[in-house]
């Protein structure tokens, strides 16, 4: 699904952060990455996306080289990305009126997916209006209305209060499972890399030629958090995270 060759990055007049790294991500598994801050995790996300563009090597992304953003490829942002001024039915009709579907259509779309999230009676909401949870829910909806094979979320659910993230990543499970998706997911949540991830990439610092892969073949599975192989993957992440930080 994903194929990264001999990637190399680096930002105009900085050091590189990725030098001949290679990585292979196959159809329908779902990853975690994490490692210290200003690794490079969120440069890789959006390397993959298509928003930067390596200096060397490529990517390959359902067998063609990645240029450019591409609509089958969604990206979930930390801090939502919603327009203040569009409604949470405006918002999730965005990327489907860029598309120049037919009004009537998107928004028949936009509001099935609003009441697939729980959002059914806030389709007339502005961003202000809603909760933290409910925005970062018309931010998924949005995302997901476009149909995409591979889902991107950087940070998604970081400025969440501990109840409603895990109401978030349980509803993020869900949904992947029900479309069929490939999830890349950048986390500095030790425990929401294990919750989500079933295979999690431990990035050490600058420049990354290779990382630890950690297999935890048991996420996803609601009751995963209670179980004892989680707490000792976890104690696993934190310490490979803290000896890439030193």
């Amino acid at each position: 699904m994903i194929e990264v060759h001999d990637l190399s990055f680096a930002y105009p007049n900085h050091p590189l952060v990725f030098q001949s790294f290679g990585w292979r991500v196959e159809r329908g598994e779902h990853w975690a990455i994490i490692g210290p801050s200003g690794c490079g995790k969120t440069t890789l996300l959006y390397l993959l996306a298509g928003l930067r563009r390596p200096v060397a090597g490529r990517i390959v992304v359902d067998g063609q080289p990645l240029e450019k953003p591409r609509p089958t490829i969604g990206l979930i942002l930390q801090d939502y990305g919603l327009l203040p001024w569009a409604t949470a039915l405006g918002n999730v009709e965005l990327g489907l009126e860029l598309r120049q579907m037919g009004g009537k259509v998107r928004r028949a779309v936009a509001r099935r997916w609003l009441e697939d999230l729980g959002l059914a009676s806030h389709g007339g909401h502005y961003p202000a209006q809603l909760s933290g949870g409910q925005r970062q829910r018309v931010a998924i909806a949005r995302t997901l209305a476009l149909d995409p094979h591979v889902l991107l979320m950087d940070e998604p659910f970081s400025s969440l209060d501990a109840l409603t993230r895990e109401s978030l990543q349980n509803l993020v499970v869900a949904l992947s499972h029900d479309a069929d998706l490939t999830t890349v997911l950048v986390t500095h949540n030790i425990e929401e890399a294990v919750f989500l991830g079933k295979r999690i990439l431990v990035m050490g610092q600058p420049p990354i030629d290779k990382a630890y892969l950690l297999e935890n073949p048991l996420a996803r599975s609601l009751d995963y958090r209670g179980k004892e192989a989680f707490h000792r993957n976890c104690e696993e992440v934190r310490r490979r995270v803290g000896e890439s930080g030193t």
